[in-house]
């Protein structure tokens, strides 16, 4: 009876069910009780156990069915100085991984992200998604995260997790140079990039990220607003014959109301008045030309004014040099200063080489109309 008693206290059986789907760590409670020699070890797939002797990691035991003895706990037997073998109950923390991945977790921008854009300059925008996570490295996952807790979920991590992820989407969007509009068709290569920078800090928490995605990039409210309405004036675009249109659409209102009593027809006419009125409006802003006067019907429309004329300019030869151009009132000023003659070689664009001034009517008239150079004083 005394035998049965002490056998009761040994545990032969060690394995764990997982009926949650949000446990990443949970410890087998031994309630005091030792682990029998030879006892049996369950691990499916999905799980890694781990065994933690005084503090301190020890075996790690991958999917399978064990028998614990000497041969498969090295490292257990290190720490219990059994060099010679054992055959008797032995106390230690097991504890269970789940290696599964953990799907849908969500991450979000809780402040927006300030970058320089091409096209919009400094601007903000924010961000949300999702991503999956799952163990890779037992042992470092239990010694860098979880630590002696008996019951660790993904709730405990994910905040952890989350602020990595912003961090990196912050700096991966702006050193990216995707332009914001363009960045909802690239949402898979920004995702890569920023998985790719995370994995080296999830690496040494014994984690991957298997999956990220980024559902949504958005602008601050104002900024979507500009937007809306340089959309709205692409639209349009002829403002001209959305003026023509909207004058239809007033008119048709108008006609659909006929004999709907007084009070509507009235509301008709005036929406069709402003409607109208209106559609001129957006008309002369669309053209944007001055109000011309009206024209009598059958009357034919005046004539353009001429171009105002262009004043002859003209090139002096002077010693084998070009000089000018020269207007007529500089022409004249030199002729009465005695340095332009009949005889100077002259021309001007359209004359056929070049001539002497006084055989030019458009110069000779020039020499007539001006008076000829003072004679010198008398010699006193």
């Amino acid at each position: 009876m005394v035998f049965s008693f002490l056998k009761g206290e040994f545990i032969d059986v060690i394995e764990w069910t997982d009926d949650s789907r949000d446990t990443m760590v949970w410890r087998f409670e031994r309630y005091g009780n030792a682990i029998k020699y030879g006892a049996k070890l369950t691990v499916r797939e999905s799980q890694v156990a781990v065994f933690i002797h005084e503090g301190q990691l020890a075996d790690v035991f991958t999917p399978g069915l064990y028998e614990l003895e000497t041969n498969n706990l090295p490292i257990l037997t290190t720490l219990q100085h059994w060099s010679h073998g054992f055959n008797s109950p032995f106390k230690a923390e097991i504890y269970f991984v789940n290696t599964r991945r953990f799907t849908n977790l969500k991450w979000g921008t809780k402040n927006p992200v300030m970058l320089r854009d091409p096209e919009f300059g400094p601007t903000r925008l924010r961000a949300f998604g999702s991503y999956a996570v799952r163990v890779t490295d037992a042992a470092r996952f239990m010694s860098e995260i979880v630590g002696t807790d008996g019951h660790f979920t993904q709730d405990e991590i994910a905040l952890q997790i989350r602020n990595i992820v912003v961090q990196k989407f912050s700096r991966a969007v702006a050193a990216s140079g995707i332009p914001v509009l363009d960045m909802a068709a690239n949402t898979r290569d920004l995702s890569q990039i920023i998985g790719e920078a995370i994995a080296p800090t999830l690496k040494e928490y014994g984690l991957e990220m298997p999956e990220l995605y980024i559902e949504n990039i958005s602008l601050p409210e104002a900024v979507e607003k500009a937007l809306d309405k340089r959309t709205s004036m692409g639209i349009v675009g002829d403002l001209d014959k959305y003026s023509k249109f909207a004058a239809a659409e007033a008119m048709q209102a108008a006609a659909s109301g006929e004999g709907s009593g007084m009070g509507e027809g009235l509301g008709a006419g005036m929406g069709m008045g402003m409607g109208m009125a209106m559609a001129g409006k957006m008309g002369q802003q669309g053209q944007q030309q001055p109000q011309q006067p009206a024209q009598q019907p059958g009357a034919a429309a005046p004539p353009p004014p001429p171009p105002p004329p262009t004043e002859t300019v003209w090139h002096i030869a002077e010693a084998g040099q070009t000089k000018g151009p020269f207007t007529e009132a500089d022409l004249r000023g030199m002729i009465s200063q005695g340095s332009f003659t009949r005889d100077t070689l002259v021309w001007s664009a359209g004359q056929d080489g070049w001539q002497k001034a006084g055989d030019l009517p458009a110069l000779a008239a020039l020499f007539s109309a001006t008076p000829p150079p003072p004679p010198p004083p008398p010699a006193g």
